[in-house]
């Protein structure tokens, strides 16, 4: 759906966007992600047809996004960080318009409107001034008017930024209704938000492209080892947490064990494993012979957090100091 190769941007002596691929697939939520200044918007600005690429080609269902930019502009919804809405228009005062703007026939236009204030829940405001809706409401009506032309594509940069913790629950879950009618591309600095609602990640630093997975396949790119939390509880009698400590540190393939919680005789920890050692066969089978329970034996999952400095910090590492690249 969206295929990029090669692309950059220069501004004058500075690169933006340094030669950067990827590939995202129909229906999917991906996460856009990256610190301040690393390319994020211009990406999004070459990808909009808002400005044009120095080098490298970009296309979004199959036009390309210099030669056939009117083309790729009806296929795409662009939701920016603040919302493209009139203050002095009623909420469907302002879709009738956004949706002549972009074409939608006069007979399927009503159809249309009412199709994108349900699916939006902007019912409750749909005759207010969009100046004295919420943010939260101004954020569904930017989605609104992204949508109302039923796009191939969603661009949303930021669309949860400055709101509530409800509203942010409410417009993640709109989001995931979304996909597979449409592909999202979403731009955010909210980590966890990527986590609950993207499929897949690409994470860009300093105009060069460091990442682009799910989230699990990076979390076993960048670890390399298997990390487990386990919970064991003595059976006849008290047992001590260090005995259990020494006895997991033996179990072949481990190579720390941290104690972590003791609550009366149940105890657990967060063990590791050497680099390409799957240990859990070993671990439960070393608990059941030293006639302790296991109650719970589990994976732990690097954060996107750690994935997200890790690969952006090691990527700083290795530019020269100045940060502009010539």
């Amino acid at each position: 759906m969206i295929n990029v190769e090669g692309l950059t941007k220069r501004y004058a002596r500075t690169i933006a966007v340094d030669n950067i691929s990827f590939e995202v697939q129909k229906g999917q939520i991906v996460g856009f992600l990256g610190p301040n200044g690393a390319g994020k918007t211009t990406t999004m600005r070459v990808l909009t047809c808002f400005m044009p690429p120095t080098a490298g080609k970009a296309s979004v269902a199959g036009f390309d996004v210099l030669e056939q930019p009117m083309e790729v502009k009806k296929r795409i919804g662009y939701l920016p960080e603040l919302p493209p809405v009139y203050g002095d228009m009623e909420v469907i005062e302002y879709l009738r318009f956004v949706g002549r703007l972009k074409g939608i026939p006069k007979a399927d236009l009503k159809r249309r409107v009412d199709e994108v204030i349900e699916r939006c829940a902007v019912g409750e405001v749909r005759t207010r001034l969009i100046s004295k809706l919420s943010k939260g409401y101004r954020q569904r009506v930017g989605l609104s008017q992204a949508i109302i032309h039923n796009p191939d594509v969603l661009i949303l940069d930021e669309p949860t930024a400055g709101l509530d913790p409800k509203q942010i629950i409410e417009t993640r879950s709109l989001i995931k209704s979304l996909a597979g009618d449409h592909t999202i591309i979403l731009s955010t600095h909210i980590l966890p938000e990527v986590e609950q609602t993207c499929e897949q990640v690409i994470i860009i630093s300093r105009g060069k492209l460091v990442a682009t997975d799910s989230v699990h396949n990076l979390t076993n790119r960048l670890r390399g080892s298997e990390a487990v939390a386990v919970e064991v509880e003595g059976r006849d009698g008290a047992v001590n947490s260090a005995v259990i400590l020494q006895r997991l540190e033996k179990v072949p393939g481990v190579s720390r064990v941290l104690a972590k919680e003791s609550r009366g005789q149940r105890h657990i920890f967060e063990i590791e494993s050497l680099q390409g050692r799957a240990i859990r066969p070993d671990l439960a089978r070393a608990v059941v012979e030293s006639g302790w329970n296991l109650n719970e034996l589990r994976p732990v999952a690097v954060s996107l957090e750690e994935i997200f400095l890790q690969l952006t910090a090691s990527d700083e590492a290795a530019t020269p100091a100045g940060g502009v690249k010539q």
